[in-house]
């Protein structure tokens, strides 16, 4: 997943900010060259080092949700053996996990995520005229706040779509965690579930790319925790009647509003 197109997609192809360039070199997408430079940027700007760190603490938990799994010992002697390499035994690495790699994909997408959600550019802050008075201390510039990530998951427990909802916009934006096509033909259609109620249909959703899906007025009150956001697969047109026909494939309870 490229989180630059993601974030571009919604943000009118402007430079990515100091917050999102914090962030992929969280993840680490950048090539070398980039990365060097971005360090010498942390060593030298204290408030983009900042934002580096409130990334590492925003992403960090995200990948405890996500358990790993050795390679089978027979793959890496077989890999080993068509690059021309000597036999080792080596315990596998974080990196050659699998478990590992569903984990950063969904830690793309939710970067995406905040980065649609949180795309205004950062502003140097005006000079300040001294005064011949005793000035008063500055309040603390409010930090944005940062919509809450609803992982919808499979049930082998992989997710399948993150989705954060914007209950004061009317909104939920979904990010697909790529995944192949319905073979019978037929569409994800996602549901808002409020506690013990019926299921109400907001829209077919992608598998391949990030939109927003407009909440109509009289569902924004079911927008609260302990709600669930479900998806099903209907017909391609979507569910006749606006009822449920298909299997659900994903859903994840709405916390943290």
């Amino acid at each position: 997943m490229n989180i630059r197109d993601l974030h571009d997609e919604f943000d009118d192809e402007q430079p990515p900010s100091a917050d999102i360039l914090a962030g992929e070199y969280v993840l680490g997408v950048q090539d070398a060259a980039e990365r060097r430079q971005l360090e010498q940027r942390i060593a030298q700007d204290p408030g983009f080092a900042r934002l580096v760190e409130q990334w590492q603490n925003r992403l960090a938990p995200l990948l405890d949700a996500f358990g790993s799994e050795a390679v089978p010992a027979h793959v890496w002697p077989r890999i080993r053996t068509a690059l021309g390499w000597p036999a080792a035994v080596v315990a596998p690495k974080l990196w050659q996990r699998t478990g590992f790699w569903q984990g950063m994909t969904a830690l793309a997408a939710a970067l995406a995520l905040v980065a649609v959600f949180n795309r205004q550019p950062l502003q140097e802050p005006a000079p300040v005229t001294p005064v011949a008075v005793t000035p008063a201390p500055t309040p603390a510039e409010p930090e944005q706040a940062t919509k809450p990530v609803t992982p919808l998951l499979r049930d082998d427990g992989t997710p399948g779509w993150l989705a954060s909802v914007d209950k004061a916009q009317g909104k939920v934006l979904m990010v697909p965690v790529p995944a192949a096509a319905d073979a019978a033909g037929r569409a994800p259609e996602l549901w808002l579930i409020p506690a013990g109620g019926t299921p109400r249909s907001l829209g077919l959703v992608s598998i391949n790319r990030a939109h927003t899906v407009a909440v109509p007025e009289a569902l924004r009150d079911v927008l609260v925790n302990g709600s669930t956001l479900a998806i099903t697969l209907e017909p391609a047109g979507g569910a006749p009647q606006g009822i449920p026909t298909g299997p659900i494939i994903a859903k994840g309870d709405i916390a943290n509003l």
